[in-house]
């Protein structure tokens, strides 16, 4: 029962966090928000230290915590500057490619080669993209329209963020195996913080203080940014902690559905039927990757 409530959190707060995200960036730019976002998780852990002391740590864990800090701040901004140039009902199911990256880091990396049905998934994802983007005013092929589709620059950025997400979920994984989700959550904040801070300093520098005023606008957004990533975040790791990463991001990819319910409700964006009817063929392909398509698969 435990089980199924932190999954269905997970498939919950990820399209919230990326509605507040959307939100807050009309006004401010990606590697402010994710600063604010990564304090507030910060100061909110900081009493947990007492339960989880940095010296019961191994070093194992360490080095995995770290490279889930690099990809997770860099994959955050990618999405935060994604959603300001694109819909929300498009970009949230194009998570369903991660599966396409698992298969193919699988056969490459590991000599693992997919099958019939995996490749079928491949199609089933390509298929339900075209659904998601339509075709253009004068686009008269689907081939046209899908490369419309990537050209787009939002989803250029939803694409560089899920390679990075991807590679994050792996590392969290082991870092997972060498202590708890409790432990992993409270360190994955802690470092996150000043990495985000740093990159915003570095990138925005006389911009800094102007940028902290626009998020500083909407207060509750702010803090309900916080807490869907923080309940993201946490939901994912005790996931990872009873189920296989490959399975559980297969899981995770029902959340599309609500991605382009909140985008048609909360964002007036256009043609809910087809875009849902796009998520889920594309949930169907990367459920398909997943279970039959290689034992590499993420």
């Amino acid at each position: 029962m435990l089980s199924a409530f932190f999954i269905l959190t997970r498939i919950v707060s990820n399209p919230l966090s990326n509605v507040f995200q959307k939100k807050l960036g009309v006004h401010a730019d990606a590697r402010v928000i994710i600063l604010v976002t990564q304090l507030l998780l910060m100061l909110a852990c900081l009493p947990m230290l007492f339960y989880y002391p940095p010296a019961q740590m191994g070093s194992g864990f360490w080095e995995n915590m770290l490279l889930c800090t690099l990809l997770a701040v860099g994959g955050n901004t990618l999405i935060v500057a994604a959603l300001r140039s694109a819909d929300l009902s498009i970009l949230g199911p194009l998570n369903a490619y991660k599966a396409i990256v698992g298969l193919f880091l699988g056969a490459i990396i590991l000599g693992e080669l997919p099958s019939l049905l995996g490749f079928a998934g491949v199609l089933l994802i390509l298929g339900g993209s075209l659904f998601i983007a339509g075709r253009p005013p004068g686009v008269e092929s689907n081939r046209t329209a899908l490369l419309e589709l990537f050209k787009n620059r939002g989803v250029q950025l939803r694409f560089a963020a899920l390679l990075l997400s991807a590679a994050e979920a792996v590392f969290l994984k082991r870092a997972l195996l060498t202590s708890s989700p409790g432990a992993t959550f409270v360190y994955w904040c802690m470092l996150c913080m000043p990495l985000a801070a740093a990159v915003a300093f570095l990138g925005l520098r006389r911009r800094l203080a102007t940028e902290l005023d626009s998020v500083r606008r909407d207060p509750p957004s702010c803090l309900w940014l916080a807490l869907t990533t923080g309940l993201m975040q946490f939901s994912t790791l005790y996931t990872f902690s009873f189920l296989q990463v490959g399975y559980s991001l297969a899981l995770f990819q029902t959340s599309a559905l609500l991605s382009v319910l909140f985008g048609y409700h909360l964002f007036q964006e256009q043609h809910l039927a087809r875009r849902l009817l796009g998520a889920g063929v594309m949930i169907a392909g990367a459920t398909l990757i997943v279970i039959f398509g290689g034992k590499g698969s993420l």
